[in-house]
């Protein structure tokens, strides 16, 4: 009995033994196959991440691309265009030409040629013979170098300066306080139309005036600035060249008949003045005259009236002598 209870405990133990190696095998082979199956999982779920991110640094891209034309839109709207800079371009040209009157003609029919006008003109005869003339010219800006080169090329060019000033910001300025000061101008007028009292129209009224008054100020400066913006000034001075064989020697080693010319002129300039302070004079030097005439004539009658008695009162002796 002792011998087969034995047996029969140490069958258990074995069974159990055994039992519990299976169940640690099974156990080692599941975690085995649930660390592969998270081990998957896991790579899946990377991979799955990694899809995402990918797909959204994909979408970050596509956004980026997508907004990069729109801020390279923005950026060439913001850019300044070429017709959105205003510039105020001058020059001033001094040209010695053959002919003046033609020079002149020329100038008028370029400027007027490209669109512009003849803004002011001025000629001087300086003899018979010669003469100046000073022009201001308004041409478009597109066509300023085209005629200043054409105005130039016309005579033998003396001086040449030119000038060009930007100005965007300035008329931007302006526009933007045009814009700001009408819709003032608005919000007053609407508040006139709300109110009631006399006192409240009055103030406003002149508020109304004030602004009103600063706005056509803007006016005037935005008119202004487009005005001397669109057309360019060019000032042309035209003058011949110097007389044939004038070469400045009578000026500087003048001769006997120069000497002789200039004396003559000097002479008969003094008799002139003389002639005229005569005249001058003339009126006043005859009533003197005509005074001291007459005070003689009165003087002489008066002296005759005093002698005439002291003759006659004198009595005669009897040879007929006077008494003594």
């Amino acid at each position: 009995m002792d011998v087969e209870g034995k047996s029969g405990r140490s069958f258990v133990r074995a069974r159990a033994a055994l039992a519990a190696g299976s169940l640690g095998l099974l156990l080692a082979v599941g975690g085995c196959g649930a660390s592969g199956d998270s081990m998957d999982s896991g790579a899946k779920a990377a991979d799955g991440k990694a899809a995402p991110r990918e797909g959204f640094a994909d979408g970050d891209g596509g956004a980026a691309a997508s907004a990069a034309p729109e801020e390279q839109a923005a950026g060439k709207k913001a850019a300044p265009k070429p017709g959105g800079i205003h510039v105020i371009r001058t020059a001033t040209l001094s040209v010695e030409v053959k002919s003046v009157p033609k020079a002149v003609a020329a100038a008028r029919g370029a400027a007027e040629g490209a669109g512009g006008l003849v803004a002011s003109e001025n000629t001087e005869r300086l003899d018979d013979t010669y003469e100046t003339s000073h022009l201001v010219l308004r041409v478009p800006q597109e066509r300023f170098q085209e005629v200043l080169r054409e105005l130039a090329g016309s005579g033998k060019l003396l001086s040449r300066t030119s000038n060009a000033k930007d100005v965007t910001d300035q008329v931007v300025d302006v526009e933007s306080r045009i814009s700001t000061q009408r819709a003032s101008v608005a919000r007053v007028r609407e508040l006139m139309d709300q109110a009631e009292k006399i006192s409240d129209v009055v103030a406003l009224e002149g508020e109304l005036s004030s602004r009103q008054s600063d706005l056509e100020s803007l006016l005037a400066q935005q008119a202004s600035l487009k005005d001397r913006t669109s057309l360019a000034t060019i000032t042309l001075d035209l003058t011949p060249p110097d007389a044939p064989g004038d070469d400045g020697s009578k000026d500087e080693d003048p001769g006997f008949l120069d000497a002789l010319g200039g004396g003559w002129d000097a002479f008969v300039t003094m008799l002139r003045w003389i002639a005229v302070a005569f005249g001058a004079a003339f009126p006043f030097l005859l009533t003197a005259a005509l005074a001291v005439v007459v005070w003689r004539v009165l003087r002489k009658r008066k002296a005759d009236r005093r002698a005439a008695p002291a003759v006659t009162a004198a009595p005669a002796g009897k040879d007929g002598a006077p008494a003594s």
